[in-house]
C-alpha cells in the first residue's frame, strides 16, 4: 500500500487537496512502472512530499548539486534502483522509498510560462519526482526520451496534456 506524509508550506495551503493529488500522481507513476506491484505489497511504501518555498529548495540544490538557485523538484531516493524489486520480498511493515521537496514560487512561475493550470503542473511534477526516486533520471539524452515517455503515460492517466508538446521541465 502507498502512503504519502505529507508537509505542506504555508504558500501551498488551501489552494487545493495536495494529498489526494500526491497520492494520485505517485500511483500514476507507479503504475506505469515496472515497479508498480509494489503498492499491492503487505508493506507500506511510503513517500515524504514536501511543498516548500523556494528558499528552502535553494538550499538543498546549492548543499546536494551545487547549483545556488531553486529548482521546481528535488528528489533524494532512499532505495537504490537495484534494491527495487527485491522490495517484494521485505516483511519490516513499511519502506521509505524517498523524499520529494518542491518550491511553490518556482511552480506558479513555470505554470503561468507554460499557460497550465499550477496543480497540473504540480502534479507533473509529483510523477517527475516519484520516478527520479525509481532510478530514472534524465542525464543523456536517451534516458531524458524515456523518463519523457513515462511522464506522458502517467499523466495521460491523470487525465493531464503531454506538457512536452512545446516546453521541456
Amino acid at each position: 500500500m502507498l502512503q504519502i506524509e505529507l508537509n505542506t508550506g504555508p504558500d501551498w495551503q488551501g489552494k487545493s487537496d495536495w494529498q489526494k493529488r500526491s497520492e494520485k500522481a505517485a500511483n500514476a507513476a507507479l503504475s506505469i512502472s515496472p515497479y508498480g506491484a509494489l503498492v499491492h505489497q503487505k508493506f507500506a511504501l511510503e513517500i515524504s512530499v514536501k511543498l516548500s518555498d523556494n528558499d528552502e529548495v535553494q538550499k538543498l540544490n546549492a548543499a546536494y548539486r551545487g547549483k545556488d538557485k531553486p529548482t521546481n523538484v528535488l528528489s533524494f531516493p532512499l532505495v537504490p534502483q537495484d534494491l527495487l524489486q527485491s522490495l517484494s520480498n521485505s516483511d519490516d511493515g513499511e519502506v521509505l522509498l524517498g523524499d520529494i521537496i518542491m518550491a511553490h514560487g518556482v511552480c506558479v512561475d513555470e505554470a503561468m510560462e507554460k499557460s497550465i493550470a499550477m496543480e497540473d503542473h504540480a502534479s507533473h511534477l509529483l510523477v517527475h519526482g516519484v520516478l527520479h526516486l525509481l532510478g530514472y533520471d534524465h542525464e543523456t539524452d536517451t534516458d531524458a526520451l524515456i523518463m519523457e515517455e513515462m511522464e506522458v503515460k502517467a499523466l495521460h492517466n491523470l487525465g493531464i496534456a503531454n506538457p512536452y508538446t512545446d516546453q521541456h521541465i
